[in-house]
């Protein structure tokens, strides 16, 4: 019985660690994989991963441990040939802002929505990861170089490289293509 009782509690603690998060596991999921099923998929698989070896965090910054197990898991499926496949576009009518309530606004910032997600479609995976890491997670350049496991020097220079092909891309109209 007491077995039980230490499962249900390092279950609860794991959910306390880990449930404010699950937005941002999901957020990089869903640019890593560029589909929304896979993105729940990968999530539940990274998450799983994470309980099991939840003894083994050693405190510090969970949302950077839990998006690095994310990433990790996306990569390691890339790697083993179970890649998690598809694209899907950014559905704004889910998450979008409803405070406007004009049609012309609410046309105006789909279009624009639409753009942005192009364009970071569109950006290599590495630049891609960082600007989302950076931009939509408000991650530090401390925490995104834990997460992708590379000098903070190269996390700066690749979010500025990513910012620089994002903003080309949306100028042109994507008449580059990258």
């Amino acid at each position: 019985m007491d077995k039980f009782l230490g499962d249900d509690d390092k279950t609860a603690q794991f959910e306390a660690m880990a449930m404010p998060h699950l937005d941002a596991a999901y957020n990089l999921a869903r640019w890593l994989t560029r589909n929304e099923h896979d993105a729940d998929d990968l999530v539940q698989s990274a998450y799983l991963r994470a309980f099991r070896f939840a003894d083994g965090f050693r405190g510090g910054d969970v949302r950077a441990w839990l998006l690095t197990i994310v990433r990790h898991t996306y990569y390691s499926a890339l790697r083993d040939g179970a890649a998690l496949r598809g694209d899907v576009s950014f559905d704004e009518a889910l998450h979008g802002d409803d405070a406007s309530t004009d049609p012309a606004a609410i046309a105006a910032s789909r279009d624009t929505g639409r753009s942005v997600n192009a364009a970071l479609a569109q950006l290599p995976q590495a630049f891609r990861e960082v600007l989302v890491l950076k931009e939509m997670d408000d991650l530090s350049y401390k925490q995104i170089a834990q997460v992708t496991e590379t000098p903070i020097g190269t996390v700066m220079s690749r979010l500025a490289r990513a910012r620089k092909l994002l903003l080309s891309y949306l100028k042109d109209g994507g008449q580059d293509g990258f």
